[in-house]
């Protein structure tokens, strides 16, 4: 079966690198109980009873009397989620918890800005798409709106869209592997609309007396940006010779940004939106002995996922370079200014970032946490060298230039070490390739492997309870780690559902050198014993997930996952929105909350300051089973559902969602 976009995104390789010697599971099994004394209720309880699943025999267990005691005390206790949950399964529209509304917002071509046309699927035109809605609406962040009534219900909803699928946007491409046959069908016309689709989106939001949420028309803050959008590059590899092309000599200033997947807001009110897959818009072959070889090979450019290279000179490495070494950033925009330019911080590294959120630490200096979304990569931090400044917007405007950036290594006793990558201190000195502080962030990868930084199971989304001082780590999977290449931070070999690390700031101090973790669940079904899944007994049938990927912490401090890679015939239910319980006797078990229609990925979740509502994106809904080798094709013509639209003429469409309690009040409460 051809390669769907989502399948080439979860298919990039490990990049060759051979992995360190390590202890065996059972030595880090036995490092990790003998620190804790976990023999202490029914936490230690449920730790000791996840031990027989870790050895991986192929039957579900039967009861121990460890496990027993576990659900005694889970039943007794009380959730912090109080609603019905839905049952986990997959069919072609969405389904949200008893009691609540959850109504599309906005939908890919609909009107952003004045003088959209309506949404014409086969008639569509760069210029239309500029003004419309893009595609793959990812990363969502909410930011009240200074001055209005009730800052809960009236702001701005910022929106990332991630990537094109051609063969559900375009008619008659079929189902083919685009790459494989050299992007037959795809047309410097197509190639612009797509472009016009990426980037990101400014909404302006208001909720009526109604309950609904709205996009106000003819907003003064709306706002679509593109891969073609100037954008400004800063910090320590500004103007550097690497980022330099015959378009942009002066190595300052480039167009767009690509592959948009998380982000954060930052508590001066810009929003952060982060490049994860850049390496794949880039096509042609690199001259042979050319000093940016091994940097491209480390980053998996060209990777050639689409065909822009045909017809935009500046993505074929071939004839420039060094463009590659302008994407894989950090983007930070005002949305408040429709006319600011975006910046692309360097000194938080290049890597495919999935998200960056940021945090005021206790000493008042900003904390951006960030993963790098692939099998075998990093977990990251970016503390800024000067402390942020309530009110003071000319003092926090390029707070983010300069900082330590830092890469995790998790030891098997617990705590985590925060590795700085500076230039100048151990292996980042000329004889290794680092002339100065850009070449270390230009190369950010590279510095974390001279580290010995940890090399984890996919890190995704990183977001923290400012109040508890706890960080959590999303780790989708790893198919490719073997079983005697497991560490303690990732366990399983191979994990094809993922698991959650839980890191604590001692004192809550973000900045700290060392941390406390702890691995909150290991994901996937609990009742077969072989996949070695550790949710807490009292979850039921339909409360387990794989595949974590985006996460909310509500102000409540609750925690919220979403997913990416459940499917029907991998899990036999679809990607959506789960609670999951951090604390108590309940801690790590899961509640399914919403549940996206077929083929959809569930991304963006993002509550209002008052947590009566929670936003959601379905992205690439419609795609056909990417773990079933006989499902059909997913066209245009064809797709798995045609949701939101359930229209004969209408393609399935990313949609933003927004989820209301009937009659009021907090979500999931």
């Amino acid at each position: 079966m051809p390669l769907t976009r989502a399948q080439a995104f979860e298919a990039s390789d490990d990049l060759g690198r051979s992995p360190a010697d390590r202890p065996t599971l059972g030595d880090v099994i036995a490092a990790r109980f003998d620190r804790r004394d976990i023999v202490k209720g029914a936490l230690g309880v449920a730790a000791i009873m996840a031990l027989p699943r870790m050895a991986g025999s192929a039957a579900a267990q039967p009861a121990t009397p460890a496990a027993t005691a576990a659900a005694s005390v889970a039943s007794t206790a009380r959730s912090r989620f109080d609603f019905a949950e839905v049952a986990a399964g997959v069919d072609e529209t969405h389904h949200v918890a008893e009691g609540y509304d959850a109504d599309v917002l906005i939908r890919w071509g609909d009107p952003v800005l004045p003088g959209a046309p309506p949404f014409d699927p086969a008639g569509q035109t760069a210029a239309a798409q500029r003004l419309q809605f893009g595609y793959n609406n990812d990363y969502l962040g909410y930011l009240p709106m200074p001055g209005a009534e009730n800052p809960a219900r009236h702001g701005l909803l910022v929106v990332n869209h991630e990537y094109t699928n051609e063969e559900l946007m375009f008619p008659g491409l079929g189902r083919q592997d685009l790459r494989a046959v050299g992007f037959k069908g795809i047309t410097p016309e197509l190639t612009a609309i797509e472009m016009a689709a990426h980037g990101g989106s400014v909404l302006e939001v208001r909720r009526g007396d109604d309950g609904k949420w709205r996009v106000v028309a003819g907003s003064r803050y709306a706002r679509r940006i593109d891969a073609e959008t100037p954008m400004e590059i800063t910090g320590p590899a500004a103007g550097h010779p690497r980022l330099k092309t015959a378009a942009d000599p002066s190595g300052r200033r480039v167009l767009g940004m690509l592959n948009n997947c998380a982000g954060g807001l930052t508590p001066w009110g810009t929003w952060l939106t982060c490049e994860e897959n850049f390496h794949g818009y880039f096509g042609g072959v690199l001259p042979e002995g050319h000093p940016e070889a091994k940097n491209h090979a480390r980053a998996g450019v060209p990777g050639g996922w689409f065909g822009w290279a045909r017809f935009h000179d500046r993505f074929d490495v071939g004839r420039e370079p060094n463009e590659a070494n302008r994407f894989g950033w950090v983007v930070e925009i005002d949305p408040f200014d429709p006319a600011s330019t975006p910046k692309k911080r360097t000194a938080l590294g290049r890597f495919k970032h999935e998200g960056a959120f940021p945090l005021v630490n206790r000493d008042g200096r900003v904390v951006v946490y960030s993963g790098d979304d692939e099998r075998f990569e990093y977990v990251y931090r970016f503390v800024t060298a000067r402390p942020f400044v309530p009110g003071d917007p000319a003092a926090n405007r390029d707070l983010l230039d300069d900082g330590v950036l830092s890469v995790a290594r998790y030891e098997a006793d617990g705590t985590v070490a925060w590795l700085p990558l500076v230039h100048g201190h151990g292996p980042f000195t000329a004889e290794n390739g680092f002339a100065s502080q850009a070449d270390v962030v230009i190369e950010a990868r590279r510095a974390a492997d001279l580290l010995g930084a940890t090399r984890m199971d996919r890190p995704e989304d990183i977001e923290a309870d400012p109040k508890s001082g706890k960080v959590f780590v999303m780790l989708t999977n790893n198919t490719r780690r073997k079983a005697d290449d497991t560490d303690a931070a990732n366990p399983r070999g191979p994990n094809p559902f993922g698991h959650i690390v839980e890191m604590t700031a001692p004192g809550g101090d973000h900045a700290a050198d060392r941390f406390g973790w702890d691995v909150l669940v290991k994901c996937g079904d609990p009742a077969i014993a072989a996949v070695g899944a550790s949710f807490n007994p009292a979850t039921s049938k339909d409360g387990w997930f794989g595949m974590p990927d985006n996460c909310a912490v509500d102000h409540q401090g609750r925690l919220w996952i979403t997913t990416d890679g459940n499917s029907g015939a991998r899990t036999g239910r679809a990607d959506g929105v789960w609670g999951l319980e951090t604390e108590g006797p309940l801690r790590a078990t899961g509640k399914l909350f919403f549940r996206c229609p077929v083929g959809a990925e569930m991304c963006g979740p993002m509550f209002t300051p008052d947590d009566e509502t929670l936003f959601v994106a379905v992205q690439h809904p419609g795609e056909a089973d990417e773990s079933d080798s006989n499902a059909p094709p997913a066209t245009f013509e064809n797709p798995a559902t045609r949701w939101p639209d359930f229209r004969p003429d209408m393609p399935p469409r990313p949609s933003v969602v927004a989820i209301t309690r009937r009659g009021g009040g907090r979500i999931g409460s």
